[in-house]
């Protein structure tokens, strides 16, 4: 079958680079450092690049290149290269994109690290960055500066779950010729496929949905091939953050069950935001699949479903959320996201805690707000701890 025609969930399964040696029906680990070349002439003609032959798993590896394969298919990019963790993604191509002196406009909202990233950069080489709410082309246009480098998108924001219209800011991105970078961990491309919409590179921490066992820690990054073979001839190989071919493995066997994880991730959410939101002792609950989400316009545009983290407020103060964590029984205090199991953590003082309080004040990261990756238990069984957790705090 052409994989140009095949639906989304079949591509996560089929790929052409399925045809593997001896017939193996799973792909192959090809667990080595380096290459033997069948003569020196090969080998110098490797390493000049005139034979597309492998060198050294830090400069490509067939279990890594499989699964960059597939990602640039189900992304509907040109290329897609792999990395030793979500940061390493993000760190390669924001490098990739910038030089001394550059401006970043990020959305008003960032993984925690993302931001520790951003403010070494400032720190080391002067380049600075500013947040936008990114909600209409006006106010976008007046964050803009002529030395504005990329634009670099969370959606859903994490941890506020506050929505950016990607084809709205692509649609002016390309106005001034600026890249649009989307770390689109939380939905995956089974949810939302951002190139689809005019961006131009797209990140995953792969350690979260991608992988979704929280047994491997990865990242992924996607875009046009002369850019992500920059990054490749870069960033990548200079730096060395790349993906081992075990991980590797563990990611496309995790792709093959995306889909059918993401829909119970995504039924089981949308129905723990519709009770929580009920609750007495709940102040707000911030989900995008909800019906009177205030960006529920904006999620149906461009994402199949709410996705499987919602975030929510104690009507109480930090000790009381904490206290309320501490009851919980069958949820974990984990500061992942996407695993088979329901994770719970308190961002103001983890995930977000290297962000000025000031700063989280602004992204909407109160030290009430709480942070859930509904996982693929049965929904009775996440209520019913939630809820004896809830009754502890009366």
């Amino acid at each position: 079958m052409d994989e140009k025609k095949m639906r989304l969930e079949t591509s996560m399964i089929h790929n052409e680079s399925d045809a593997h040696e001896q017939g193996s029906l799973t792909t192959p680990i090809y667990q080595t450092s380096t290459f033997s070349f069948p003569s020196a002439a090969v080998g110098e003609k490797r390493f000049a690049g005139e034979d597309d032959g492998y060198v050294y798993t830090r400069l490509g590896n067939p279990t890594v290149k499989a699964l960059e394969e597939r990602i640039a298919t189900l992304e509907g990019g040109e290329r897609g290269l792999a990395f030793a963790s979500g940061m390493a993604a993000v760190s390669a191509v924001l490098i990739s994109l910038t030089k001394a002196h550059d401006h970043i406009l990020c959305s008003n909202g960032l993984y925690g690290c993302t931001f520790g990233l951003l403010k070494m950069l400032e720190e080391k080489y002067s380049i600075t960055h500013d947040f936008s709410f990114m909600e209409d082309e006006e106010e976008l246009r007046s964050r803009l500066t002529k030395n504005t480098a990329c634009i670099f998108i969370e959606t859903p924001i994490n941890p506020t779950m506050k929505m950016v219209d990607l084809s709205m800011v692509a649609r002016v991105a390309k106005e001034y010729e600026i890249p649009v970078v989307v770390d689109n961990t939380f939905c995956t491309p089974y949810l939302q496929r951002p190139l689809e919409l005019g961006c131009d590179v797209v990140i995953h921490s792969a350690t979260k949905y991608i992988g979704g066992h929280g047994d491997v820690i990865a990242g992924l990054a996607v875009g046009k091939q002369e850019f992500m073979n920059s990054v490749a001839m870069n960033a990548q190989k200079d730096i060395g953050g790349v993906l081992s071919p075990f991980d590797a493995w563990l990611l496309i066997r995790g792709l093959k069950t995306l889909h059918v994880r993401l829909d119970r991730h995504s039924t089981n959410a949308e129905v723990i935001a519709t009770r929580l939101k009920q609750h007495a002792f709940i102040q707000n609950v911030y989900y995008p699949g909800m019906e009177d989400h205030p960006q529920k316009p904006i999620q149906e545009k461009q994402m199949k479903t709410g996705g499987g983290v919602l975030a929510f407020e104690i009507n109480g103060s930090k000790s009381d959320a904490q206290f309320f964590m501490d009851q919980l029984k069958l949820i974990k205090i984990a500061v992942s996201l996407g695993d088979a199991e329901t994770l719970i953590q308190h961002p103001a003082s983890m995930t977000h805690a290297v962000v000025p309080e000031e700063e989280r004040k602004k992204m909407g990261i109160r030290d009430t707000l709480i942070r859930l990756s509904v996982g693929l238990e049965s929904v009775e069984d996440i209520w019913d701890d939630l809820t004896q957790a809830l009754e502890k705090c009366k």
